[in-house]
């Protein structure tokens, strides 16, 4: 398989480091596509061949040198790239969120039914042994009917704040963390319960981030700013060979500012965010977001007709300030003080503590089971854990439908399993 890149940002390195090493022998990587060339050369050297470059206006171009394009670029211009790849009979690996918006929801749904191309969505948390682990739970019927799902997630003052001095922070380039971020939970939730979401109601707000706080004099940016080094929510990119070969090294070129300010102007997404999603088959999930908590995990709770499970996650407990200044010290992969707990609890019967299998890698083992299915595929997987088109709709919609009600303060209803908003 000859494999194209477009987004050659810190999200396409997964991709790229498979293909030059343990998947390998699957295909090989042919061209790269970004507004910027210091990226792409940095990629290239990786590789340790040439590879041709494009920029993005000669995309349709690129196509015609690969079998499969893999996707990570700006979240509000993936339906683009999606839609043109697919109409070129191309498969399209695309980094989560599908899109941001209901717009792109549609474009790629339409391009997705008249095209010959093949389209794959990465969540890599369905691959993660303890979420499968709630999976193979629900369908054995260990609880009965799920009734309600309460999912709360904690992002902490390193991941958290990274979203507001990224390209994050600015809802029109990613939906807002209920799009980029949430995609993965809300999808999790469609993929348990296999259920589809009918009506979404949010309230959000923006208390921690941003301007408005007391906060004093700030530097617009990381670099030059007085408290580098000693300020936690001050990033140093300079300090980590890779951030600053894709960033600061890149920035003559398009304007990109990797380490703006948190609590600079700028900032239109929230970071508080509660939700309600009522689902066909008449489960209810209460979903909560906070991007400035002192940790890193998240508990979901499953009530059901025959009894309730419990999986708490702590991905990355609390973090002397040091770490959130050095990324390279900020890994939730090799955090100290990690744990999780899965808990199944049946009726009139005594709780019993589910054995959660544990694998080498990024997400418990997550992603490399995903770089499996990706880049190999053809396993059969009874938890159907590959998405496709319609699996990153239905996670997009309830962000994007979360989104509207926060705009408009009334409940937005899903139709057409999910995949649709209502006509207003």
């Amino acid at each position: 398989m000859r494999y194209a890149f477009v987004g050659l940002g810190h999200r396409a390195q997964m991709y790229v480091d498979a293909l030059l090493g343990d998947w390998r022998d699957t295909g090989t990587i042919v061209a790269f596509c970004d507004v910027n060339r210091t990226r792409m050369d940095y990629y290239a050297e990786r590789v340790g061949t040439p590879v041709p470059c494009f920029e993005p206006g000669e995309f349709e171009a690129m196509l015609e040198l690969c079998d499969a394009v893999v996707v990570a670029t700006v979240d509000a211009t993936h339906a683009r790239y999606v839609c043109a790849a697919l109409d070129a009979g191309k498969h399209v690996i695309v980094e989560k969120p599908l899109t941001v918006d209901a717009a792109g929801c549609a474009e790629i749904a339409a391009a997705a039914e008249r095209g010959a191309g093949s389209l794959v969505v990465t969540f890599n948390y369905r691959y993660s042994p303890r979420n499968s682990a709630v999976r193979r739970l629900i369908m054995d019927g260990s609880i009965g009917d799920v009734t309600s799902v309460h999912f709360d997630w904690a992002l902490d003052t390193i991941h958290g704040a990274d979203y507001f001095r990224r390209w994050h922070r600015d809802k029109a380039n990613s939906g807002g963390l209920l799009v980029h971020k949430s995609t993965h939970h809300f999808d999790l939730v469609n993929w348990w319960l296999a259920a589809a979401p009918v009506s979404v109601y949010a309230q959000g707000d923006l208390r921690f981030y941003g301007p408005d706080g007391d906060h004093g004099p700030r530097h617009p940016r990381g670099q030059g700013a007085p408290g580098l080094g000693s300020d936690p929510f001050i990033l140093d990119i300079s300090a980590d060979p890779r951030l600053k070969r894709l960033y600061l090294d890149a920035e003559h070129e398009d304007g990109y500012i990797r380490d703006q300010d948190v609590f600079a102007p700028g900032v239109t997404i929230e970071d508080n965010l509660s939700v309600l999603v009522r689902y066909d088959d008449r489960a209810l999930l209460t979903y909560s977001l906070n991007a400035h908590a002192p940790f890193e995990g998240y508990r979901v709770v499953f009530n059901g007709t025959g009894g309730r499970i419990e999986l708490e996650v702590c991905e990355r407990a609390w973090t002397p300030p040091h770490a959130a200044i050095d990324p390279s010290a900020a890994s939730k992969e090799h955090a100290t003080g990690a744990w999780e707990r899965l808990t199944l609890h049946r009726h009139w019967r005594e709780a019993e503590q589910v054995p959660i299998e544990q694998s080498a890698g990024g997400h418990g083992g997550g992603d490399r089971l995903l770089l499996d299915d990706v880049f190999r595929g053809g396993v059969a997987d009874p938890l159907a854990r590959q998405a496709g088109y319609l699996d990153g709709i239905r996670s997009v919609l309830v962000g994007a439908a979360a989104n509207e009600s926060m705009r408009t303060g009334r409940a937005v209803h899903l139709v057409d399993g999910g995949t649709r908003m209502a006509d207003r």
